[in-house]
């Protein structure tokens, strides 16, 4: 078997805050972003009696990961679907609730690796970018369609770019000359309109704008938005849910969602806490944990990441 084009991020923390959950026991955890199946070849080979559940919406990414993960067997089982199924997918299966769910959010290592996706800023390639291929619209179909307004609205929202007016305006005016197809022009263009100082405290200019397309393609955040409460609805008493980010919109959504669930709804002042207005889940990780220098330089990938982690110890409303 090939080896494997990427290093699973945080592994080693992710196992550690599982292991509570699984050990000993038959446990069953969702991989509800598959990827390459990192994440899930590690907890399986650390819970022999751990049954796992990989959902991901690129039918590649299943394939892929599942030549992988084929040595454990039956104790795999793998659906082509968007993380906001995933409790249609683990009631599909037979489960009443689960013992872990893991959610390693954005763009996967496969497809950043394949150049012909559009992912990359680095390489010229088409103008892509979907998650699932062949189904939906492209970045090139938001460049070249989008209104001045829309398309600054993504790029500020999204990217959190200062320039996505001028970007826009930009945009338009390059698109009348030619329809946008390959990803190179956009990086061009991009540095033709970032102001250089910004360039050199901001990173490359073409990082916030390939960031929001990518978010825009695939609705990313408006599946996160529905994915968290369906995560947190299937996590059993006991149950853990990790989450790694890559960037600020993902963490502040996740950070909210568990300090909401965090939190007690029993009036200020009563003595004691009413019957089943407690938490529902208690807090891991004290704020977003990082990656240490050493596994940023191990792999680079990893040195956006922020991980948060939680516990469920009350039935939910």
């Amino acid at each position: 078997m090939d080896q494997p084009r990427h290093v699973p991020v945080l592994l080693d923390r992710v196992l550690e805050l599982f292991a509570p959950a699984l050990e000993g026991k038959p446990a069953v955890v969702v991989d509800t972003t598959l990827g390459m199946g990192g994440h899930s070849d590690a907890l399986l080979s650390a819970h022999p009696e751990l049954t796992l559940i990989g959902l991901d919406r690129d039918p590649q990414a299943i394939e892929m990961a599942g030549k992988r993960l084929a040595r454990h067997g039956d104790r795999v089982k793998l659906v082509n679907v968007t993380y906001d199924h995933i409790d249609e997918a683990v009631e599909d299966l037979g489960y009443s609730h689960v013992d872990g769910v893991l959610m390693d959010l954005g763009v996967s290592s496969l497809q950043l690796d394949e150049e012909e996706r559009g992912f990359a800023y680095s390489k010229d390639a088409p103008l892509d970018m979907r998650m699932s291929k062949g189904t939906g619209m492209t970045a090139a179909d938001v460049l070249n369609t989008y209104s001045h307004g829309d398309l600054a609205r993504i790029l500020s929202t999204y990217g959190e770019e200062r320039f996505a007016g001028k970007i826009a305006s930009a945009v338009l005016k390059e698109r009348e000359k030619a329809p946008f197809t390959n990803s190179g022009r956009l990086v061009e263009l991009l540095y033709a309109v970032v102001p250089a100082a910004s360039r050199r405290t901001g990173g490359h200019p073409a990082k916030r704008t390939f960031q929001a397309l990518r978010i825009e393609v695939n609705g990313e955040l408006e599946s996160l938005r529905l994915a968290l409460p369906a995560a947190l609805g299937v996590l059993g008493m006991g149950g853990r849910i990790v989450v790694e980010s890559y960037q600020s919109l993902e963490d502040r959504m996740v950070k909210q969602a568990f300090a909401e669930l965090a939190k007690s709804k029993t009036p200020p002042g009563l003595p004691v806490e009413l019957p089943g207005h407690g938490p529902e889940i208690k807090l891991l990780t004290k704020g977003a944990e990082l990656a240490s220098e050493q596994e940023i330089e191990d792999n680079p990938r990893a040195a956006p990441v922020r991980l948060r982690a939680a516990e469920r110890i009350g039935d939910p409303r």
